[in-house]
């Protein structure tokens, strides 16, 4: 049945990398099912058969999607099925497309869909470059006109050493988490979380994942010798194509030049905008096909800006190919929030705002390895304005998203470690406007937002994106790129980082590869306008503020016997409600015994913190507590004095004088002071009020027994004002006092 049955081993870092086909989704275009260890992803490749009527560009969709069967699990939620892609299968999908697109041929313009289906998840490999390969390796089969096979390798770096595919407990470990993916002659994409690296480090990584992931290659180009189907056929210039190009830079190369000689972005798109009408009116008044000009008129827009930059070494807005934008970083300019930067590099700006809250604004994130929280959130929004366009709003897409992880991850080696600052920290990055990296003044914006809010980063943070043009003749690699640059440049290289080194690395390539000599040329160049725009940070803050501002939670961090959690918890939780509810705090117990008070007013937070550790004290004998009778009886009074703990006043200890009566002296709910004399044999608490001054709360012990004379008939037993203290013999039937045998029988 399975006659096309196709299935390719290969040995990949000392694990077996398994690639079959012809056995499930035949009738895809192509389908390969891609293991490591017991992770298995299937991966699937559709192309239509021809291109819809007006399409101008190629419509590739990736769609990485996790089954919770695959670490089986059910669902949650209501509805107990897989929904809306989670952030990780959105950031997955991404990392996917970016090799794959540059690899299929210009003009192709049918519609391909790409599906990776987790089915197996050994929670140690992690599916994503399973996927990547797989991927890959369908498509080659497809017949799908596609320039690959691709590659691609995580790499790790711990104790100096670089490590292929990590386990995630070694990824735990590592200093380093880097995705690479290339074809055999170069890399094309680059994805990356460091701990403050070197250059060197970061392009070795890249190397050593390139070197490594060769044979993966080899064994696709293998499978695909026997299991590929028959090449689609590629696209073709025809005559008139190539008579219409002709002509459409006759009309447009001057104006095109002329108008990119503007330096201010709106008033130079309206004069491209303008150019290119132009050479649509003429050309349909020589009756030529004026609908096949818009990309042809993109194509020479590239023509024109790109040689410039080579014949001359100067750009779109005159500054060389090192010289970063006009640079001013402004704080604390929203007076409401925790904190709040607004940073704004040539006509790229973004508004940061900081919110600090506790341990319950924590993200619980349901993945396939398990459940994790997440204490620092980002998240970036790039509204239509913006750019001045008009545009839908609402949830983000894969663009944010993309963008918000990465500048998550340049300014999450930085953040503080969670014991010394305990709050859960959230920024949002609002860019008001966008002409070149909106992504990285979010890195500069976010730095700059956290330290206004108090967050004591280990150091701040700067990110600069460069591009590169690349001709056969000659290539420039530009520093902080504008938008024009980066849609008609051959690379996005995002780098971010403090002065001591990379914490995020991003490369995509629109060419098929780059050489690691450009690579290094474009990290040296990152570097020296990373630690520039990080001098012009400092000009508006250098470092966190002293403390977190007046309206952020203040969190106070005590600790409790693990023993005692259930009693400040309560029945039911009847305990800490009413803590929460009386005092207006935030309060996060942990398993440990570690619990967190957040409030903003310290008196607020002073009182929970006061009740807490009433419940979980334990009574010192000889110290004075305030207390409240809580009951009277014959014998004596029992008082609250710590937390829920009572203790007894005798009789004989609540006044210097002889009592008749309990309540001559006190009643149900009165506050009175007690000091600690002693336990009795079933470990009760035994209260003294006598040697407390009641006014004051001072120990009264030796006033006590110096204006106590000894009463007639009482015998050499000791002075009965030494109540306080040892009475001899007689005193030991009922501990340090003694009670009268007529009064126990009412305990």
């Amino acid at each position: 049945m399975f006659d096309k049955y196709f299935r390719k081993d290969i040995s990949w870092g000392g694990q077996l990398l398994t690639l079959e086909t012809g056995k499930i989704a035949r009738q895809a275009d192509g389908a390969v099912m891609a293991r490591l260890g017991d992770t298995i992803v299937l991966c699937t490749v559709v192309g239509a058969r021809s291109v819809k009527p007006g399409q101008d560009f190629f419509p590739l969709t990736v769609n990485y999607q996790e089954k919770a069967f695959a670490a089986g699990k059910i669902p949650g939620g209501f509805f107990k099925r897989e929904g809306r892609p989670s952030e990780n299968e959105t950031l997955v999908s991404r990392l996917i497309d970016r090799p794959l697109r540059p690899l299929f041929p210009d003009g192709f313009r049918n519609e391909v869909q790409v599906v990776a289906t987790v089915l197996s998840h050994d929670l140690e490999n992690n599916p994503d470059i399973v996927a990547l390969v797989g991927c890959s390796a369908a498509l080659t089969l497809s017949g799908i006109p596609f320039f690959g096979p691709v590659g691609g390798a995580r790499v790790a770096y711990i104790d100096g050493q670089y490590v292929l595919n990590p386990t995630a407990a070694q990824l735990a470990q590592s200093d380093l988490d880097l995705v690479v993916a290339g074809t055999a002659e170069g890399v094309l994409m680059v994805e990356s979380e460091a701990k403050e690296l070197s250059e060197d480090v970061m392009l070795g990584a890249v190397e050593f994942g390139h070197k490594s992931f060769q044979p993966v290659i080899q064994g696709i180009i293998e499978l695909a010798e026997v299991a590929a189907k028959d090449a689609w056929a590629l696209p073709e210039e025809s005559e008139a194509t190539r008579t219409l190009k002709a002509r459409i830079a006759e009309l447009g190369r001057t104006p095109m030049a002329e108008a990119y000689k503007i330096v201010e972005k709106l008033t130079r798109q309206n004069a491209v905008g303008a150019a290119k009408k132009a050479v649509v009116a003429a050309l349909e008044a020589e009756g030529l096909d004026a609908g096949a000009a818009k990309g042809l008129l993109k194509e020479l827009e590239a023509d024109v800006v790109r040689n410039a930059i080579l014949d001359t070494g100067l750009r779109i807005d005159g500054r060389d190919t090192k010289t970063v934008r006009p640079i001013v970083a402004e704080v604390g300019i929203l007076p409401r929030s925790h904190g709040s930067a607004l940073f704004t590099r040539g006509e790229t700006q973004a508004l940061c705002v900081a919110t600090l809250g506790t341990g319950q604004d924590e993200q619980i994130i349901d993945a396939l390895a398990g459940e994790y929280r997440e204490n620092f959130m980002l998240h970036y929004n790039f509204p239509p304005y913006s750019v001045n366009e008009t545009g839908r709003m609402g949830s983000p897409g894969r663009r944010e998203i993309g963008h918000g992880k990465l500048a998550w991850r340049a300014i999450h080696p930085l953040l503080p470690e969670k014991e010394k600052f305990p709050y859960t920290m959230r920024v949002v990055s609002e860019i008001t406007e966008s002409n070149g990296s909106s992504s990285m003044a979010t890195v500069c914006g976010t730095s700059l937002a956290l330290m206004d809010a108090g967050t004591p980063l280990k150091r701040p943070c700067a990110g600069i994106a460069m591009g590169l043009i690349k001709e056969d003749r000659a290539f420039a690699v530009l520093s902080d790129i504008l938008g024009d640059e980066d849609h008609l440049g051959d690379m996005d290289f995002k780098v971010a980082g403090s002065e001591n080194g990379i914490t995020a690395l991003q490369m995509d390539i629109k060419i098929t590869s780059i050489t690691f000599d450009i690579m290094k040329i474009a990290l040296g160049q990152a570097k020296d306008g990373r630690l520039h725009i990080l001098g012009e940070m400092a000009k508006g803050l250098s470092g966190a503020r002293g403390d977190v501002a007046a309206t952020a939670p203040r969190i106070t961090v005590i600790n409790i016997n693990k023993d005692k959690i259930r009693d400040v918890i309560g029945s039911g939780g009847k305990v800490i409600r009413e803590i929460t509810e009386q005092t207006g705090c935030k309060i996060d117990i942990e398993d440990d015994g570690t619990i967190k008070v957040a409030a903003v007013s310290i008196e607020a937070a002073q009182k929970a913190i006061d009740w807490i550790q009433g419940i979980v004290a334990e009574p010192e004998i000889g110290k004075i507590y305030n207390g409240k009778v809580v009951k009277t009886a014959e014998f004596g009074a029992f008082v609250n004095f710590l937390g829920a703990k009572d203790g007894l006043v005798h009789i004989s200890e609540l006044a210097n004088e002889r009592v008749q009566k309990t309540s001559d002296v006190v009643k149900d709910g009165d506050a009175v002071k007690v000091k600690v004399i002693g336990f009795d044999d079933r470990g009760k608490v035994k209260l003294s009020m006598r040697v407390v001054d009641q006014a004051t709360g001072a120990d009264i012990t030796e006033q006590v027994g110096a204006r106590r004379p000894r009463e007639d008939g009482e015998g050499g037993g000791g002075d009965r004002g030494d109540r306080g203290g040892d009475r001899g013999p007689r005193r030991d039937r009922g501990g340090e006092r003694g009670f009268r045998p007529r009064r126990e029988g009412g305990e």
